[in-house]
């Protein structure tokens, strides 16, 4: 066994104690600036030039050493910081990060401003100004704050008060109490009538109108019964593509509106029938020859003869008008001459003999 001499065990030792030293001790000439909110650091010192010339594992040391001297630099300073025990005693130590100093660019372009509409723009053209109205108004009578609108709203309703001007230029002997009642019930009588409109706009416009509720009963077909199913199923916020199903029920889950159900091509799939249909494309963009959709040139020529037809008829109508005016025209100018002699003839009428 060779003798293992002082000089070097204590040079070893030195070189260990060293690096424990060089792992929390780091020295810069220049002073780092760090943005603890976003856990930055930036090195304004020039690294070696000739250390960080050509690919070889000189350079790599290099990096990393500057790496970790860097990086050691800003957890010191994020020590520093004050700590608390997140979630009790025993919870872990954290620290809270100030607010960052360095703006970082944006992932994706800012949105752009949205353009106004008509009424913004007649609004900026007259000056008026938007204020908003708070919901809740101070109730003199109840001394309370009220809402200012619907059930017990501030003020009450004024056909139960007991106390009811007379307005200027009213009868004096109309019950006022009785005029408030049937204001009333002429509102609620036209608020339901716009409400019935509404309705039956949406549904001649093809919107969905909202069904009447399902109430169980004691008999029930077997479509009610699964119109039912189908409901409850795309309640759930996965359209019922988690929930169990009922034995013979069909593996996929309805859509919520009844119909078929939009599908897209996965991100990564099939990559031939993605490259044919590319291809495909590709030929269809390349060839001279046009393609004919013929629903679309059907539907075209129909809209064609339609308009023909309404635009031969309404000239008929138009020349069959005009010849009625023309032969109108003379039975008007002789009832009217007619009445006109009618009145220059004397009172006794023939002629003397």
């Amino acid at each position: 066994m060779a003798a293992v001499r002082v000089e070097e065990v204590l040079a070893a030792a030195e070189e260990q104690e060293a690096e424990k030293r060089r792992s929390v001790t780091v020295e810069k000439e220049l002073e780092l600036e760090f943005d603890l909110g976003n856990l930055l650091a930036l090195d304004r010192n020039p690294p070696a030039a000739a250390g960080l010339r050509g690919a070889g594992p000189r350079r790599e040391a290099l990096l990393r050493a500057l790496a970790r001297d860097n990086t050691q630099l800003l957890v010191a300073r994020l020590w520093e910081l004050p700590a608390e025990r997140a979630g009790g005693a025993g919870g872990p130590l954290v620290a809270r990060l100030p607010e960052p100093a360095f703006r970082l660019p944006r992932e994706k372009p800012p949105p752009r401003p949205r353009p106004p509409t008509r009424w913004e723009q007649f609004a900026r053209l007259k000056g008026i100004r938007r204020r908003k109205r708070t919901s809740l108004v101070w109730d003199e009578q109840a001394k309370e704050w009220r809402r200012r609108w619907g059930y017990r709203r501030a003020g009450g309703d004024p056909a139960r008060a007991w106390l009811a001007e007379v307005p200027a230029g009213a009868d004096p002997q109309e019950d006022q109490f009785a005029r408030l009642r049937r204001e009333k019930r002429e509102r609620v009588a036209r608020n339901e009538l716009n409400r019935l409109r509404n309705l039956a706009r949406a549904h001649r416009a093809g919107t969905a109108v909202p069904a009447a509720p399902l109430h169980p009963t004691g008999h029930q077909s077997r479509e009610e019964l699964g119109h039912v199913t189908r409901v409850a199923r795309v309640s759930t916020a996965s359209l019922g593509r988690f929930q169990p199903r009922l034995p013979k029920e069909p593996a996929e889950p309805p859509s919520r509106s009844g119909g078929r159900k939009r599908r897209f091509e996965p991100l990564l799939g099939n990559l031939a029938a993605e490259r044919g249909r590319q291809l495909e494309l590709l030929r269809d963009m390349g060839s001279k020859k046009p393609v004919l959709d013929i629903t679309r040139a059907v539907n075209k020529q129909l809209r064609q003869e339609e308009a023909e037809a309404a635009a031969a008829k309404g000239k008929k109508q138009s020349q069959r008008g005009k010849r009625g005016r023309r032969q109108q025209r003379p039975g008007r100018s002789s009832k009217k001459s007619g009445a006109r002699r009618q009145q220059q003839r004397p009172a006794g009428g023939g002629t003397g003999g």
